[in-house]
């Protein structure tokens, strides 16, 4: 057997306290100046109904953000929206007004080549009559240029500069095309400054423009233009029998020429201005130079040979398409729309425009976004009031709550919350009130409980103390009753049967009686443990040797399972030794005698305890014996076969070395015993526990 005093080193610090002694590296404890004061801000109670109003505010907040952002994005989406598509239709109004001045010009044009005066005159000669009919229609019809050319292309009336004639005109791309179709043509042409300077010096100083360096325009080396973009129709005049003898052609020069542009201005626009600017304005460009425009410089002029910015040239010039968006124009920006003017061969030459003053939809988007700001602001506060209130309406509930809590935590097992709320509140109110009565009822069961155990404690008590009297005073008179019963056995008058069975019975039921008293004694006087450390596996070893060789043990088989390399327990050797021979005898004695008897230790690391498992094949304990198994004088051996003391002092023994005993069992599949031991030198005393 291998046991040794555990080697313990106890230094006193104090009147109140014990530290082991030991060697150990430094610890080195790094602390971070804001760990303290984070931990702190966390530690702060904040109350239910503050998070509620907070997370309310938070939800209340980040939905009102993203409902303006997302409605004020709604809205300026919208407004441009609607600007563009208006601007687009301003477009489509100003083209129409741009063809249909064409138009006038086509018809009046075509109506005077089919007059038969000037048919006649061509054919007789005399154009002194057709040339005042020619000026009268000039003046009537508002034409800057009237005039006719014979089947060459030779001027033969100049209604504008009547003593310039006998010039070809057959360079002139409407011209020509009349010439070799024989059909009428109308369309917007480039003129040059020379032909213009034919038709009329004044022509020629209308349509020379200076360029005006423009922000955000291309690059231009030209300082002047000369050339006009003109208005211009022809049409053929034909003889009785359809043989071309001349033509008539006549026009309107755009270069700042402001009837187109006005007309779209008080047609689409009705003349509105917005704080003292024009809210519509339209422009005619030849190439990138405004030619006729209603725009105004800062002065208040018309800016005229200002310039279309690169990126709109880019795109309405270069590739030929339309620009419907936000431009800067002079100096300001519109919300505008472009479009390419062709000539009779579907040449890019200029651009046709139209634009509404940005800064009405920006502050149209403005006030309605701060209007749209308002109205949120306001559902927001009313959704916080309407918060507050829905809070304190789930806060009255939970406050009730609280309070009984801390009723039930003081004692009070009587308190109750009523709450007459359909939601979960009630359902936890009822909880609460049902986990009240519970506790109420454990708390009276428990103190039934705690008045019998106590009861029934003193009543050991008593009776130990009473054992311990009885026993003592009987032990003197029993001790003499022994001695003398086995002096009359050894003494030879008694050779009678009937006399010495009669002696044998009294000496058996004496030493029976000495048992029960020597068990009653050690029973109340159990002595504390000399706890040592100890090897279980040899104290079992030493176990099994005692009671291997007796006649009970002859036809039972012992299995060791024994863990090599088991802990070693703190105990007292003799006092685990008895506990361990009575569990084996006792084992032996419910397998009558035949059967497997299995031992084995192991090591539990979870409460630090080495555990002994004796397991037999007996006929097992039924669960209402099972309860009662380590009751004091309970057995359920034959009457004279036991004193029902020895899992009851099993019990003492193991609870005095502050280690756990439980039982196991069931009919007709034998039982196990578990013996828990610590391996340290403190701990508590552990429970019974019994399973059926």
């Amino acid at each position: 057997m291998y046991c040794e005093r555990m080697p313990l080193s106890i230094t006193s610090s104090g009147p109140n306290e014990q530290t082991m002694t030991h060697t150990a590296e430094p610890i080195t404890v790094e602390v971070h100046p804001t760990a303290g004061f984070s931990k702190k801000l966390r530690n702060i109670p904040v109350p239910i109904g503050t998070k509620l109003m907070m997370s309310y505010l938070l939800v209340i907040g980040l939905i009102s953000v993203i409902f303006m952002v997302v409605g004020i994005w709604l809205i300026r989406s919208l407004i441009l929206s609607e600007a563009q598509e208006k601007v687009r239709n301003d477009l489509n109004s100003a083209r129409e007004i741009y063809l249909s001045e064409l138009m006038h010009i086509d018809d009046t044009v075509r109506s005077t080549a089919n007059r038969f005066f000037l048919r006649d005159a061509l054919l007789s000669g005399d154009m002194d009559f057709a040339f005042d009919e020619m000026t009268r229609i000039k003046e009537t019809e508002n034409l800057d240029v009237l005039a006719i050319t014979d089947k060459y292309g030779y001027v033969l009336i100049r209604t504008c500069n009547p003593d310039l004639k006998g010039d070809n005109q057959g360079h002139d791309e409407i011209i020509h095309r009349v010439l070799y179709s024989k059909e009428p043509i109308a369309g917007t042409i480039i003129v040059s400054g020379d032909d213009l300077l034919r038709d009329t010096p004044a022509l020629a100083e209308q349509a020379h423009i200076q360029l005006v360096d423009t922000p955000l325009a291309r690059y231009r080396e030209e300082t002047e233009v000369t050339d006009g973009m003109m208005l211009k129709a022809a049409a053929p005049i034909l003889d009785y029998k359809n043989n071309l003898i001349g033509v008539v052609y006549g026009g309107v020069l755009l270069n700042q020429n402001y009837a187109i542009v006005d007309k779209v201005k008080q047609t689409v626009y009705e003349d509105l201005t917005y704080k003292g600017q024009d809210i519509g304005t339209a422009t005619i460009f030849m190439d990138d130079v405004r030619i006729s425009t209603n725009v105004k410089n800062k002065d208040g002029a018309r800016a005229i040979g200002t310039r279309v910015s690169e990126e709109v040239y880019d795109q309405v010039i270069t590739q030929g398409e339309p620009w419907i968006d936000r431009a800067y124009v002079v100096n300001n920006w519109y919300i505008t729309a472009y479009e390419p003017l062709r000539d009779v061969y579907g040449r890019i030459i200029g651009i046709l425009y139209v634009g509404l003053l940005e800064q009405k939809y920006q502050d149209v988007q403005r006030q309605t976004g701060l209007f749209f700001l308002a109205i949120t602001i306001a559902g927001a506060a009313a959704s916080m009031v309407v918060s507050y209130f829905v809070a304190r309406r789930i806060l009255g509930p939970i406050k009730k709550l609280v309070t009984a809590s801390q009723e039930v935590a003081q004692g009070n097992l009587d308190a109750e919350v009523l709450v007459s709320t359909n939601d979960e509140l009630r359902y936890l109110a009822d909880s609460f009130n049902a986990m009240a009565r519970s506790l109420k009822k454990r708390d009276e069961q428990l103190k039934d409980f705690a008045t019998q155990r106590i009861m029934e404690s003193e009543r050991l008590a008593l009776v130990g103390q009473l054992s311990a009297n009885i026993a003592h005073e009987l032990n003197n008179p029993l001790q003499g009753i022994v001695t003398f019963s086995h002096l009359l056995l050894e003494d030879s008058v008694c050779d009678d049967a009937t006399t010495r069975f009669s002696l044998e019975k009294i000496v058996g039921q004496a030493n029976r009686c000495r048992d029960i008293i020597r068990g009653l004694l050690d029973f109340s006087r159990q002595r504390k443990p000399e706890k040592a450390l100890c090897n279980l596996n040899e104290v079992l070893h030493e176990c099994v040797s005692l009671v291997e060789h007796q006649s009970l043990f002859h036809n039972i088989h012992v299995d060791n399972y024994f863990q090599e390399d088991l802990p070693m327990a703190i105990i007292d050797h003799a006092q685990i030794e008895r506990v361990f021979i009575n569990m084996i005898i006792n084992a032996a004695e419910a397998m009558e005698g035949s059967g497997h008897l299995t031992i084995s230790t192991r090591y539990n690391p979870e409460n630090e305890f080495v555990e002994v498992a004796l397991s037999d094949t007996g006929p097992g304990i039924n669960e209402e014996n099972l309860k009662k198994i380590f009751d004091p004088f309970f057995t359920t051996k034959d009457i004279g076969h036991g004193t029902g003391l020895g899992l009851a002092i099993s019990y003492g023994i193991v609870k005095g070395h502050k280690g756990t005993i439980s039982v196991d069992s069931e009919e007709g599949r034998g039982t196990t015993f578990v013996v828990g031991l610590p391996i340290k030198a403190n701990g508590d005393y552990g429970e019974v526990s019994t399973h059926g």
